[in-house]
């Protein structure tokens, strides 16, 4: 009992070893943070001297986290969200009404998922009632005044300033590295059917180059492209969270495709105190994981 009483398991150390984990280091998860990487590792450290055991390798060219590591992420996860529901729960106003909101597929199957939930437990009287749609159609239906908020993701060059902006990613053409481009004849292409903004830009702006996409593989789904690609049938536009190591990143030959922005975009003159809070939680949680919030 005495050897328990003396270790730890301090909530902003294992907010370190989580942001390690998901940011894929100790310098990224420093600067998700807002603290130096110096500060990260006197926290693991200490984590490690409480606990007395190693939870980071540090040996070149060894996986990230030792047995012990992997175990304790396993806790970390539940501890953090159960960390931050009950900081929720003791600051929440009560709130009632109802939400209509829009998500793309893949944040549909990610923390938003987690944050929705805890949202209905911490607000029993709001009812939210969620759509999934590619970006596009969200945009459209928030014009139409058909939803309160939707997360999208949109160019960067196309944020307003009343957006909320989440976090930025990159989007690449990518290939299988067997499947060789043809020097002049048209390229094979996997699209995202006609609702996809990536879709508008390769065949429109995206041909500046002088390249001809021949569409050969049309999918709804991010899933379906990706097993395109990993098929060898063409090549496609994927963002970061999709890139699998098997794939062959595009550098030259294709136009660089815009920046990528995730944002919560409200409705017209949609103002009511339950949206405020629920997307106040969803940037704050975005705020403090990262893009890795919204990754399946």
């Amino acid at each position: 009992m005495n050897d328990l009483n003396n270790r730890r398991l301090e909530i902003d150390a294992l907010r370190a070893i989580w942001a390690i984990r998901h940011h894929g280091g100790i310098t990224r998860a420093a600067e998700a943070l807002g603290l130096s990487q110096s500060a990260v590792s006197h926290k693991i450290k200490r984590l490690e001297t409480s606990l007395g055991c190693e939870l980071l390798n540090r040996k070149a060219g060894a996986t990230a986290f030792t047995t012990e590591g992997e175990e304790l992420l396993d806790y970390a996860g539940r501890i953090l969200g159960l960390h931050d529901e009950a900081l929720l729960s003791l600051s929440k106003t009560t709130l009632a009404g109802r939400i209509a909101l829009g998500l793309t597929e893949d944040t549909t199957c990610s923390a938003l998922a987690h944050i929705l939930g805890r949202f209905r437990r911490l607000h029993p009287d709001v009812s939210v009632r969620t759509q999934v749609r590619m970006s596009l159609v969200l945009r459209a239906m928030l014009e139409q005044g058909e939803l309160d908020a939707a997360i999208v993701q949109v160019f960067a060059h196309e944020v307003r300033p009343t957006d909320v902006v989440l976090f930025r990613e990159t989007l690449h053409w990518v290939k299988h590295p067997g499947l060789l481009l043809p020097q002049s004849t048209s390229v094979p292409f996997l699209s995202f059917h006609d609702d996809c903004f990536y879709r508008h830009w390769a065949l429109d702006i995206g041909q500046d180059g002088g390249i001809m996409l021949e569409t050969v593989f049309e999918c709804a789904s991010a899933a379906g492209i990706v097993a395109a690609v990993g098929a060898g049938m063409g090549v496609a536009l994927l963002n970061e969270r999709h890139l699998r190591p098997e794939m062959q990143i595009i550098t030259d030959r294709f136009p660089d495709p815009p920046g990528l922005v995730y944002v919560v975009r409200r409705g017209r003159k949609v103002r009511n105190a339950a949206l405020d809070t629920l997307v106040a939680e969803i940037e704050s949680e975005i705020s403090r994981y990262g893009g890795l919030a919204l990754a399946s």
